[in-house]
This record gives C-alpha cells, sequence and structure tokens, in this order.
C-alpha cells in the first residue's frame, strides 16, 4: 500500500533458454496492455492508492435522465454500453440480446473477445507474432510481472462467466466474485506498474492506456448489468435479503468448508496423510517448501488436494502459488513454530503485489499451524508476509506477522478464524470478501512520522461484494490506532462483537489523504466492547454507521457476506453464519 506523503518518505506507491530481444520486446507489450485493461477508472494514472478514484457513473455527454429507458441504464460507462449495442446492430446480429440477461451475457463475451483482440492488435504493431506464441514461462520481473500473474487469474475469471451454465451450483455470489476479482486484478496490475514506471518506460503508454481504458469500462459495465439484472445488492446491504442460516456455535467453520477438509483442519499432525512432508534436517520428502509445492503440482496434476506438512523450524522463501494450482493445503507444526520468511519490500525495490513471503492465487488454499512473516521492518515501507487472492480460502491458527502491509487480503473469499495479525500501516488491506472470526489483531509501534491503521479496504465499484468484516476478535496496540481508512471510493469495512482496547482513537476511522473522505464508502460498528469500543467521538462522515441494526449487522457475517452456507452443498457441518447468541 502507498505511504501517505504527509507522514512517509517519497515512493511512487502511497499505503504502497534465453529470449530474442524481440520476443522479450512482445512479452513487455503484452504485459502492459493486460495490466492496465480492466482498470475502471479515469483515463488519468492514479498516482498512487490514496488519489481520489473518479468513477463517474454516467460518461461526459451521457444523460443521466431518471427517464432512461434503454437497455444501458444503470451501466456506469453508458457510453462504452450504446458503442456495444452498435456493434451488435452492424454486424446484423440476428441474435441480438431481448432481455437484460442476455444484453450481460453477450457483454461478457464481447468483453473477453476484446481483450484478446486488443492483445494481438499491440503485439501486431511492434512483431509479427500473436498471443498464443508468448513462452509464458519466462517473464520480466517488477510489475510486468505482476501483470503477468494477475492476468493469467483474471482470464480464468472471466472464463469461469462465460462458462458458469456448465455448472448448475454455481451462485450469484460466485458471478459477482468473478467479476470482483477481474477489476481488482487490473486495478493491482495498473498500480504495480506506476510502481515500476522508471523501469518499465512505457513508450506506448498512450495508446495502452487508451485501449485499457475502453476495455475496463465494458468490464464494469458487465459486472452492473449482472447485478442489476439479477437483483443484487450494490453499495449498501440495506434491503439485501437475508440468506436462510441456522446457527450453531461462533467458533466453527462456514459450510464451504467440507466435512473432510474440516477433519483435516481438526486433525492432529499425525492424523493428516501429506503427499509432501518438508524438513530442513532432511527428515522429509523435501528440504524447501517451493521444492514440494512443485513435487505435488506435478505429480497430482491439479487433482485432488495438494497436502504439504512443513515441520518446524525457520524456513527462508519466498513462494508463489499460481492460480493454476489449486486445492493447496499447508499445515505446520504451530505458531511461532513452523515460520516461513521473507523480507522483499518497497525501498529495496518490490511491488507492493510481489513484497510478498508468500503470494497465494490458486483457488481453495488452506493455511494451518504456520508463521508468515515480512522481517523488512517499519522503515522499508510496504512489506507483505501474505497475499491472498484464493477464492474460498481459509486460514486457521495461523500468525502473520510485519509492519506495513502485513497481510494482503486480494480479491475473491476468504475465512480467517483464531489467527494473529501483527502490523502498524494499514496492515489488513485489498479487495476481497473477508471475515475474521476469533482473531487477535496487534498494532505495533510505528516507524517515526507513522500513523497506524488496521484497516484500508480497497472497494473501486459499487456492484463488488468486496469489504473487510471482523468479528468476535481481539485488537490491541502498543500506541494510538485508527480501526481504517478508505482506499478507494466504495471503501468497506464493519467491526463487530469485537474487543478494542483504550490505544483506538477516539475517531475510530481517519479520512482519506487530503483530508477528506468518500461520501460512497461504508464503515459500521456493531456491539463492541472495550475502553475504545465507545462511539460517541466517532467521525461525523455520511458512509461511516456507528451502531448497526443486527439485520444491518447480519450482512458481514460468513453465511450473508461471503454466502459460505451455500458455497458447496450441505455437508451437515455445524457451523454459525450469523451473528450468534
Amino acid at each position: 500500500m502507498y505511504t501517505m506523503p504527509q507522514f512517509f518518505h517519497a515512493n511512487p506507491r502511497d499505503k504502497k533458454t534465453s529470449f530474442m530481444a524481440a520476443l522479450s520486446m512482445l512479452l513487455i507489450i503484452k504485459i502492459l496492455c493486460l495490466a492496465t485493461f480492466a482498470e475502471a477508472t479515469t483515463s488519468k494514472p492514479l498516482p498512487s492508492r490514496f488519489a481520489k478514484l473518479s468513477r463517474s457513473t454516467t460518461t461526459p455527454g451521457a444523460s443521466s435522465s431518471s427517464t432512461d429507458t434503454s437497455p444501458c441504464k444503470g451501466t456506469p460507462y453508458k457510453a462504452a454500453c450504446q458503442s456495444l449495442l452498435l456493434t451488435l446492430n452492424t454486424n446484423n446480429n440476428a441474435d441480438l440480446p431481448k432481455t437484460p440477461k442476455e444484453l450481460f451475457d453477450y457483454s461478457v463475451h464481447f468483453t473477453s473477445s476484446q481483450a484478446h483482440s486488443a492483445i494481438d492488435q499491440l503485439a501486431t504493431i511492434f512483431l509479427s507474432q500473436t498471443y498464443q506464441e508468448i513462452d509464458m514461462t519466462h517473464l520480466p520481473g517488477g510489475g510486468m510481472r505482476d501483470c503477468m500473474e494477475l492476468l493469467d487469474d483474471t482470464l480464468d475469471q472471466l472464463s469461469n462467466v462465460i462458462n458458469r451454465k456448465n455448472d448448475p451450483t454455481h451462485t450469484h455470489n460466485d458471478v459477482q466474485t468473478w467479476l470482483s476479482a477481474a477489476l481488482t486484478n487490473q486495478e493491482t496490475c495498473k498500480e504495480s506498474l506506476l510502481e515500476n514506471v522508471k523501469k518499465t518506460r512505457l513508450e506506448k503508454f498512450d495508446v495502452i492506456d487508451s485501449m485499457a481504458k475502453n476495455l475496463s469500462q465494458f468490464i464494469s459495465n458487465s459486472l452492473a448489468l449482472y447485478v442489476s439484472s439479477y437483483g443484487l445488492p450494490s453499495t449498501s446491504p440495506r434491503g439485501r435479503k437475508l440468506l436462510t442460516d441456522q446457527s450453531n456455535t461462533i467458533n466453527d467453520f462456514p459450510s464451504w468448508v467440507s466435512l473432510s477438509e474440516r477433519k483435516l483442519l481438526e486433525a492432529s499432525v499425525g492424523e493428516i496423510e501429506a503427499h509432501a512432508v518438508v524438513a530442513r534436517d532432511g527428515s522429509g520428502t523435501h528440504t524447501t517448501i517451493a521444492e514440494a509445492i512443485r513435487q505435488v503440482a506435478a505429480s497430482l496434476d491439479g487433482g485432488g488436494r495438494n497436502v504439504i506438512y512443513i515441520k518446524a523450524g525457520t524456513y527462508n522463501e519466498n513462494l508463489k502459488i499460481p492460480s493454476k494450482q489449486k486445492d493447496v493445503l499447508l499445515y505446520g507444526d504451530g505458531k511461532g513454530k513452523t515460520v516461513i520468511v521473507g523480507s522483499k519490500n518497497a525501498v529495496d525495490g518490490s511491488t507492493t503485489y510481489d513484497s510478498a513471503t508468500v503470494g497465494v492465487m490458486g483457488d481453495g488454499f488452506i493455511a494451518k499451524d504456520i508463521t508468515f512473516v515480512n522481517r523488512a521492518g517499519p522503515n522499508k515501507h510496504q512489506a507483505v508476509a501474505l497475499r491472498v487472492g484464493s477464492d474460498r480460502a481459509v486460514i486457521f491458527r495461523c500468525s502473520i506477522d510485519g509492519y506495513q502491509d502485513t497481510l494482503y487480503t486480494l480479491s475473491k473469499r476468504q475465512f480467517y478464524r483464531e489467527t494473529d495479525i501483527y502490523g502498524t500501516v494499514d496492515f489488513i488491506f485489498g479487495n476481497s470478501a473477508v471475515v475474521f472470526q476469533n482473531c487477535n489483531i496487534f498494532a505495533r509501534n510505528p516507524g517515526t512520522g507513522q500513523k497506524n491503521f488496521v484497516t484500508a479496504q480497497g472497494r473501486t465499484s459499487p456492484d463488488q461484494n468486496t469489504g473487510i468484516s471482523i468479528q468476535n476478535c481481539k485488537i490491541v496496540a502498543q500506541s494510538v490506532t485508527y480501526l481504517g481508512r478508505p482506499w478507494k471510493e466504495y471503501s468497506r469495512t464493519v467491526v463487530m462483537q469485537s474487543f478494542l482496547d483504550g490505544s483506538i482513537h477516539p475517531a475510530g476511522w481517519f479520512p482519506w489523504a487530503g483530508g477528506s473522505s468518500p461520501k460512497s464508502l461504508y464503515y459500521g460498528e456493531y456491539m463492541n466492547s472495550g475502553p475504545g469500543s465507545s462511539t460517541s467521538g466517532r467521525v461525523n462522515w455520511p458512509g461511516y454507521h456507528s451502531s448497526l441494526t443486527p439485520v444491518e449487522a447480519q450482512m458481514f457475517t460468513v453465511g450473508s457476506f461471503i454466502s459460505g452456507n451455500v458455497w458447496l452443498p450441505p455437508t451437515g457441518v455445524a457451523f454459525d453464519s450469523g451473528l450468534g447468541g
């Protein structure tokens, strides 16, 4: 995350076989193009995460009349939507969409085809090669490598949406999650490029940015069309229908943790059969975690859960689990016993995304009884210990240890239980839909001139189903700390049924850089306790809710917010998806 200029050193991000020369150039062009394609912002690049995002609800010159009855009514970028309709007419398409749902389907297909077409067009401008001819195994560094990783995931998300009708078990929440993640990924690509702008030298940036703006608007429109066509919630949870959720105990897992996986989470080390065992002393099948991840991925060929046991010890490794490697379970001997340590950081040249000690994109990731550390320290600014862009991810009985930007909850649906999180500036940040239950959140003493913020949530669109929910947790600090500040225009965070110690600043929340906060944010508190829980001195922002009603708070529980009780068929597992007793 970029650090705020008034508090930190100058930094482009404020929170936060060899190739032929021609092929290398093509790689760069391709990655830069894809990196910027889905940014749902203005045509001007964002200078930092805290520069005010300008997401207008209408395109300049487009009518915003309430009497608008066109198929594009309600889309954030009407001109882009109208150009889509014009394309249909121009092509004399006999199967023109007749309903909003049909228009959504066509919009997603059109968006996907436009993305691939644009990639090939740009490649053709510089070299006579196409997207399919690029070797994906060797990539340049910095922001460009980030963009390629995020692109892989974005293409998966769009494919999921297109193929959703082949899977009768998919839910509306699934589709909204996939499209939300696609936007988040591309926003992250652009930020990584801006962090490394001096290295990347975007000679054709204007051309790429123009194409990126057009495509990002189609993606944003697709998400808006889906939300409106199916009557899904948008910016505020008010009025959203409750999902059916009968509760048991609040300490149990959401229903999307299957019975077999619950047994894995609750089992002792000796009861779990691992596909690989990592031990520094050579007593396992591998001596490094990275080697075990590669071997298991190759041997299982993507089928079944990848179970890797990491024996006690300190492992100095930076790990990446890509989008294609799903259902990975890493488990250790306990907090402070099995420790994975890295030190990559912004000051030494890493992008925030790439600074992660462990970065996970493959869906279904589970971590148990492990400590994740970024030891760069407070003066190195952005330094991520764990980054998660995995859908239906579970982090159980772990410790996540760092300073600024400790935990990057990048995208999709995530659940954290009985996990300790240490940090200073914005140390829980990202744009996932995430629920923390029964976790210990510790704010350390910040660096010189810094302020502590527990959260910085990055929602850029009212149609994204993302946000941070902290439930039944304990928040304590060594110095004055704020519960959060809004990273993006539609930032959404709720703290409920949690203990807040006396270090929490009476205002609770800190404003957007420049002294203001967007009216479109959504911050809320519900039935918190402790000396820092009083809301009498809290901010008076329009989007802040000092005392949520039980119905409003229910929207941010496991069952409602991340639809935990409908992600998988009923398993009979006892869990509390609601507020509990």
